[in-house]
């Protein structure tokens, strides 16, 4: 135990100097320093196990598409498949299981950050203390986000920088509907906790300034959809941003998991009810 000797006591009794901080404890500073190590470590495992490794995926999946031969606009880019084509209870069971498996990084960027002082869900916005405020936020975020991008996407197509995207790629059964909406809840939960809630919590403990984490939180949201062209970077990177600052200035991440789920509910389950008659499928 560190001993007070009189220069310690100061003018006040409390130990404090003329009302200042005192010196530093010596062994602060290494125990910030291992702390961000630790805390570095964990960010890339985290990522490694969840969407930093779709993150690579989609990187080796853009170049297969840019050295295949044909123009990248005249590709598809298939979301959504068949897991076992032709038995319907099988793939079904391959869906369901694929979503539960999908949540769990999400559910693990929760657990890690629980372990820090304080209350998680709380700390993410991911609670029901504000549902109205949740719900409108999201489904306004889902219409600042859907109509721009469903823009840019043609765009980018007709400018021959995106692959054609088949939002659903399911056989007609009767549960396709439903897992397409479990889909898309679990895509809103897992990026917007891991790239959005997480990460950003993260990279700000570690030191990084504001605007290169939401950089980062950006590039990596627009990374993972390379696998679809650069198109799909661009809009999501501005996605990203959007997202990134609408957390850091509310601390919810709910109305983007809502915000999210919303845009990929319309845009599969949209393209697999009217895709064949609008001529997109």
């Amino acid at each position: 135990m560190r001993r007070r000797g009189a220069a310690d006591a100061g003018m006040d009794g409390s130990g404090r100097a003329g009302g200042s901080a005192g010196p530093p404890v010596p062994g602060d500073a290494g125990a910030g320093a291992l702390r961000r190590r630790l805390l570095r470590t964990e960010v890339w495992l985290v990522l490694g196990v969840s969407l930093g490794a779709s993150a690579a995926y989609a990187v080796v999946s853009l170049i297969a598409k840019l050295t295949a031969g044909p123009p990248l606009s005249q590709q598809i880019a298939e979301l959504n498949r068949s897991q076992a084509p032709g038995r319907p209870w099988l793939d079904l069971t391959y869906q369901l299981l694929g979503i539960l498996f999908n949540v769990v990084p999400a559910l693990l960027a929760v657990h890690l950050l629980q372990r820090d002082p304080g209350d998680a869900s709380g700390l993410l916005g991911l609670d029901l203390r504000r549902p109205r405020f949740d719900a409108g936020a999201g489904v306004v975020l889902a219409a600042v986000i859907g109509v721009p991008g469903l823009g840019l996407y043609f765009g980018a197509r007709a400018l021959g920088l995106n692959a054609t995207v088949v939002p659903a790629a399911l056989p007609h059964v009767w549960w396709a509907v439903p897992v397409l909406v479990l889909a898309a809840a679990q895509n809103g939960l897992l990026e917007e906790v891991v790239v959005v809630g997480y990460l950003l919590n993260r990279l700000r403990t570690i030191g990084l300034s504001v605007p290169a984490a939401v950089a980062v939180s950006a590039l990596l949201r627009g990374s993972y959809h390379l696998y679809q062209g650069y198109g799909a970077f661009v809009g999501n990177a501005i996605m990203g941003v959007v997202f990134a600052m609408f957390f850091l200035r509310t601390r919810r991440v709910a109305p983007l998991v809502i915000a999210h789920t919303l845009l990929d509910v319309v845009s599969f389950v949209g393209y697999a009810l009217l895709g064949s008659r609008l001529g997109l499928s």
